[in-house]
């Protein structure tokens, strides 16, 4: 401001300053200065701060003068000028030095870097003040950041320019945050490619695993095409050994040439019986094994298998018996063979492996019976089977109450248990008779070598054996076990054993079966049955045992043709039973006078047959009894031999089968056996009102046998002959097609499978086809004779069956697919034979 007087004019603003130190300073009128007034006059109008231009300051400072009006009362927002020209009071207004205010805002705002401000009045925006800050860059130009001021002074325009002195370091936070956003994009990357390369692979292994798939369904085709091929051309080879040994065996021979023959016909079914075993082996690894659901006659089959092994027990002198429980019903549906098949495994092992003792299989209930298949002993599965080492699983030397007193590997089988299972019998314990199926408990039972410890872990195991060297003493695949382990889990049932070294073995296993009434046999569920005599129902018998097991036996066997009996322990109890001394009587029997005596071999002791006749004669003197009872005596030995030096009037060779027995009574007792009661080993077949006999089938039908292999025709010809069938050959299916051509006067044609040019699979379904014709034709003829004739023709349909060496399930489907009737496996045998054509050539039906 000018240091002269102020000029007159209309108004005045003389300053008041509120500092004490310079309130002496007076007579400073705002008014006189251009750029204050004009401050002054547009805060008033206006209601806003307003700035001046920067200016010097004494202290050499850029700085500003703030003015603000004052009213003398509160005025709106849009209030006129003149309303607020006459409210006006005074101003107030203050002067501030721009570079100290921004120095002292900004010193801490760059930490450890000194920031660069620049405050510029940027009212002429061409020519801004720089109100602070210097106007020359320092340093190498770093990024700057320009805010605008706002003061409150709408015309004064100001602005804020703020930079580093120097190019700032890079802080950590930038390179983490850098580092991690790149380590993340990494990350999502490789996530990326390793789902694709996943991708890929997986899409790989797919096409991978569907080759496999098919070079695997490919191989089993292959497999099953090369056990067809190889059964196939092995046995058909084996159909003509057999069967021309079975027709020389038929022959007059003399008895070194018979000798021959049977030796070679049981070498040959032994192989025949390995082939099966392995071709069983691959179906149950195939899953192809199916069972069959038919009735049979349990008792039947263990029967069959005691005969099987009888000749083997009886040169080794060992103890072959079985026990069925009563409760186990008579007939039971099911699958006869493969039962047949486990029990003759379990058995055969037994037999082979046994030098002394017993071979025992027993049949109970499984509601019944103590014997499950887990052993009382440790498991079998830690190597010891129970004991601590090798030396405590040697048997003793004392004798057990078993059936041969040798004793048994599992303590279970002894007489008390056995006691335990009658009392269930005869005390009719409850069991669930509603239920249709039947669990049996079947244990084999013998005292051999038993199995080495160290062996008992592979027992089951395909083609492994406790000795594998090429000098072990038995022979053998090692598969029968493993089979009928399949066998039996098929079945729904378990297998186990107890085996202890140099004692012996027992393997049990259960079996789910149906119940079977006779009365609910079909005509298509035929049953193989073995009718016993009935004409022993109200006989009696004395035997004499010291073993209670084998003695329970041999009652079983007189229970089953209906004797009733009595067991002592010696000759001398036996003959005072006879005979009434001691109050000694025949509970059981009702006191009746048995009429046969039955003496165990080892009961018999030195000069017993002098004193036995010689207490019978005796006893029919003294009129004690009128009729004498016949002796028997049961033996392993051969009885001819054993007849010649025991004085009784019949001898029994062991094993004991109902059959046997049987004839052996009859004979004995001279009882003539009506002729109802007649029957062979093959048994009699009880089903749809068939002849049963192959002879009575066979006898004048006109059989036609196609096969390229003429040693087979040779073989089938002259079974069926020897029949009383009617045969014609042929050796390829072309030729049996012209031979089949509508009309012809075949009762039955048996086609082999495999034959060059046309197979029997083709030439059955051309038969089919010509078959279908001729009905079609036949029918047709019925229609134009008119609703007046009521007789039809007849179907055209010749049962074929498929003559085939292929035991394989996938032959047996391709035969049913082409439109055969059935198949005999080839070599077949009587039985086979009869089942296979009895319900297409039944006696009764007309040719």
């Amino acid at each position: 401001m000018k240091h002269e007087p102020s000029p007159v004019q209309d108004e005045y603003a003389p300053v008041i300053y509120s500092q004490e130190t310079i309130s002496y300073i007076e007579g400073l009128d705002v008014m006189s200065g251009e750029e204050d007034r004009e401050n002054i006059l547009r805060a008033r109008a206006t209601g806003k701060a307003v700035l001046t231009r920067p200016f010097r300051l004494m202290s050499n400072h850029l700085g500003v003068v703030l003015t603000f009006p004052v009213y003398l009362v509160d005025l709106p927002e849009d209030a006129k000028v003149e309303d607020r020209v006459a409210a006006t009071a005074g101003y107030l207004g203050g002067a501030f030095d721009v570079e100290s205010l921004v120095e002292n805002l900004l010193r801490q705002l760059a930490g450890n870097q000194e920031l660069v401000v620049n405050v510029y009045d940027a009212t002429n925006h061409s020519n801004p003040l720089v109100m602070y800050g210097s106007e020359i860059p320092l340093g190498t130009p770093s990024p700057s950041h320009t805010c605008m001021l706002d003061f409150g002074d709408p015309i004064r325009k100001h602005h804020m320019i703020c930079r580093y002195r120097n190019r700032p370091h890079v802080p950590w936070s930038a390179i983490t945050t850098s580092s991690g956003v790149f380590i993340i994009c990494m990350l999502v990357g490789y996530i990326v490619y390793a789902a694709w390369s996943r991708y890929d692979n997986v899409k790989e292994d797919c096409r991978k695993m569907e080759e496999l798939k098919k070079r695997a369904e490919a191989a089993d085709i292959a497999k099953s095409q090369f056990l067809a091929t190889v059964s196939h051309e092995i046995r058909t080879p084996m159909n003509g050994v057999l069967g021309m040994l079975d027709m020389l065996l038929d022959t007059e021979l003399k008895a070194t040439q018979r000798d021959y023959a049977q030796t070679a016909q049981i070498c040959g079914k032994a192989l025949i019986s390995l082939i099966n075993e392995v071709l069983d082996r691959a179906k149950i690894e195939a899953g192809k094994l199916d069972l069959e659901s038919v009735p049979f006659d349990l008792r039947t089959i263990l029967d069959d298998v005691i005969s099987l092994f009888s000749s083997k027990s009886r040169e080794k002198g060992i103890e072959l018996a079985v026990y069925v429980s009563e409760k186990v019903p008579e007939i039971l549906l099911g699958d006869p063979g493969r039962f047949r098949q486990i029990i003759t495994n379990l058995v055969g092992n037994s037999i082979k492996f046994t030098e002394r003792g017993h071979v025992f299989v027993q049949v109970h209930l499984a509601d019944h019976s103590n014997l499950a298949t887990e052993a009382k002993i440790e498991p079998v599965a830690n190597g010891m089977n129970g004991h601590k080492d090798e030396a405590s699983a040697i048997s003793t030397s004392i004798s057990q109450n078993t059936l041969s007193g040798f004793e048994a590997a599992d303590s279970r089988n002894n007489w008390d248990n056995f006691k335990l299972l009658l009392s269930y019998e005869t005390n009719e314990m409850p069991y669930e008779i509603d239920s249709e199926k039947v669990t049996l408990v079947v244990s084999v039972e013998d005292t051999g070598i038993g199995i080495p410890l160290h062996a008992q872990c592979r027992a089951f195991t395909p083609f492994m054996q406790a000795d594998s060297s090429t000098s072990r003493n038995y022979g053998g695949t090692g598969i029968g076990l493993s089979i009928s382990k399949c066998l039996v889990e098929i079945m729904g049932g378990q297998i186990n054993f107890v085996s202890r070294p140099l004692v012996g073995s027992t393997f049990t296993f259960t079996a789910v079966l149906q119940r079977c009434e006779k009365n609910a046999i079909s005509d298509n569920k035929p049953v193989l049955l073995h009718p016993l005599p009935s004409s022993f129902k109200g006989f009696s018998a004395l035997l004499v045992d010291k073993r209670h097991v084998r003695a329970i036996v041999t009652k079983y066997h007189l229970q089953r043709l209906g004797i009733a009996s009595e067991v002592v322990g010696t000759i001398e109890l036996a003959l005072s039973v006879l005979s009434g001394r001691n109050g000694s009587s025949l509970t059981s029997m009702g006191n009746k006078q048995p009429c046969m005596l039955l003496i165990e071999s080892d009961s018999w002791g030195s000069q017993m047959d002098v004193s036995l006749h010689a207490t019978l004669q005796e006893m029919q003197q003294n009129d004690r009894t009128h009729l004498l009872p016949k002796v028997f005596l049961l033996s392993a030995a051969e009885s001819d031999k054993v007849k010649t030096i025991y004085s009784v009037d019949s001898v029994i060779t062991k094993p004991l089968k109902a059959s046997a027995l049987a004839a052996c009574l009859f004979q004995a007792l001279g009882i003539t056996q009506p002729s109802n009661e007649n029957h062979n080993d093959s048994g009699s077949l009880h089903g749809r009102g068939g002849s049963g006999s192959l002879h009575g089938l066979l006898l004048g039908k006109n059989i036609l046998v196609v096969d390229d292999n003429k040693v087979n025709l040779r073989v089938a010809a002259g079974t069926l002959k020897k029949y009383g069938a009617k045969v014609e050959c042929l050796e390829s299916g072309k030729d049996a097609l012209t031979l089949l051509q509508v009309p012809h006067k075949f009762d039955l044609c048996l086609m082999d499978i495999q034959m060059p040019e046309m197979d029997g699979f083709e030439a059955t379904r051309q038969i089919r086809a010509m078959e279908g014709k001729a009905n079609e034709q036949a029918d047709d003829g019925d229609d134009d004779s008119g609703s007046e004739s009521t007789v039809k023709t007849a179907k055209w349909h010749l049962p074929i069956l498929a003559m085939t060496a292929d035991v394989i399930q996938a032959t047996h489907e391709e035969c049913t697919k082409c439109g055969m009737d059935g198949y005999v496996s080839k070599p077949f045998e009587e039985k086979q034979l009869f089942q296979a054509v009895q319900k297409f050539l039944d006696a009764s039906m007309p040719s």
